[in-house]
């Protein structure tokens, strides 16, 4: 029997020695989620430093550029346009009579953050980059704040993985506004699940001027407010509540419009805004007017052309996906996110049906149903999760190499 001198006395550096898996499990979320974020950056940095190396002389580079250059390639440089130069005050015909594409695709808020960094001294590509650095961070961030509202510890961090690698993830390091759309998409969601709905009327206005979809939102409030309204016996919903969801309804609509007004009220063109976007789908099925729920279908036949299918293979595809995409909502790990995200997945989802042209850049734009990686995120098996992670790094390499990378081919811009 040893002697009380002979007992251990506590080791104080014990905990420096705690394995890497201790250490991970003690970390606080915001550590894990920015370790996760970056180690996920670093791996796309990669990708595209290989991927550059391929890369031939362009209209925005030369051949093997270095990465802050070809991360400002395609609509980066409509941005720099903007913050140079503004917005122009007559919209440009082409020899056809139509209008053809101009900076009034692109809303401000992005540009012009990055315009404020260079103030400070920065090059135009690296503030454009650290921008969307950044604000990716803080979608990773508050999207953590959303899963856990929903899912267990390691649930909610491996959704934010799944995030930070999704095959259209590097546009978080490029020079686009959409991871700082992410931000407030996050935001805006965490904070109706929360129901602050006051909080959201300066992160909607920001969103309104940042990326499109403020619309989709509007309809997600809507569809939140019938629900409260539905339920309101057994989860009360007074009549504060309720005027306050609907003005916060009615402003979400009406900066969802804001844009196209002042596109009209600048360039004195009534439908300039709509006209601008159509520009980018001329190239496909030439010069239409927009009609809501059509171009998924005169997407669908164009593509079906292509591949050399009839036109009815291509409209079939559609409503397969749009059958299958509504299925979706309503599996059981899809359900385990609540209904306010469900109904911003409808939402957005609609509002791409009625006024999207699938082309290459569908992958980006549909990139905002990304809460959809909470239900991805359910499974807890090793051999999925990892089978997953590497899926989706494989298709992030895919997206780098055949939509970003500049080919011989121009099959429009991502």
């Amino acid at each position: 029997m040893s002697s009380p001198s002979a007992v251990r006395a506590p080791d104080p550096h014990r905990a420096t020695r705690r394995s890497p898996r201790v250490r991970w499990r003690l970390a606080p979320w915001w550590a894990k989620v920015t370790a996760v974020y970056l180690a996920a950056r670093v791996l796309t940095t990669l990708m595209v430093l290989e991927v550059a190396t391929r890369q031939g002389p362009n209209s925005w580079t030369d051949a093997a550029p270095d990465y802050l250059s070809f991360a400002n390639t395609w609509d980066a440089r409509w941005y720099q346009i903007i913050w140079i130069a503004g917005y122009p005050n007559e919209l440009p015909i082409g020899d056809d009579g139509h209008i053809g594409e101009n900076a009034w695709a692109f809303l401000p808020v992005y540009p012009m953050l990055t315009g404020l960094l260079t103030w400070l001294g920065l090059p135009w590509n690296a503030a454009s980059v650290a921008v969307a650095v950044l604000a990716g961070l803080g979608a990773a961030l508050v999207l953590h704040r959303l899963m856990s509202r929903f899912l267990e510890p390691d649930r909610a961090i491996f959704a934010v993985v799944l995030f930070a690698i999704a095959p259209v993830s590097p546009i978080m390091q490029f020079g686009y506004a959409e991871s700082l759309g992410f931000l407030w998409i996050a935001l805006a969601l965490l904070l109706l699940v929360d129901r602050r709905y006051g909080w959201l009327v300066p992160v909607v206005a920001a969103w309104a001027f940042t990326r499109p979809g403020a619309l989709a939102f509007a309809l997600t409030l809507a569809l939140h407010f019938c629900w409260r309204w539905w339920h309101r016996a057994d989860d009360p919903f007074p009549l504060r509540t309720q005027l306050a969801v609907i003005g916060l309804g009615l402003f979400t609509a009406a900066v969802g419009f804001a844009w196209p007004l002042i596109v009209w009220a600048v360039t004195g063109v009534p439908d300039g805004y709509t006209a601008t976007e159509l520009a980018w789908r001329a190239g496909y099925i030439g010069h239409q007017e927009l009609v809501p729920f059509t171009a998924w279908f005169q997407g669908g036949v164009w593509w079906a052309n292509w591949i050399g299918m009839p036109a009815w293979f291509g409209i079939g595809a559609v409503v397969l996906l749009v059958v299958a995409f509504g299925a979706v909502l309503f599996l059981p790990a899809v359900r385990r996110l609540g209904v306010d995200l469900r109904f911003w997945l409808a939402s957005y989802a609609l509002y791409l049906l009625a006024v999207f042209f699938p082309q290459s850049s569908t992958f980006r734009i549909v990139s905002p149903l990304f809460p959809i990686v909470g239900a991805l995120a359910v499974p807890r098996a090793r051999w999925y999760r990892w089978s997953i992670v590497l899926l989706f790094i494989a298709l992030q390499y895919a997206w780098i190499a055949l939509v970003w990378r500049i080919d011989a081919y121009d099959w429009s811009p991502p």
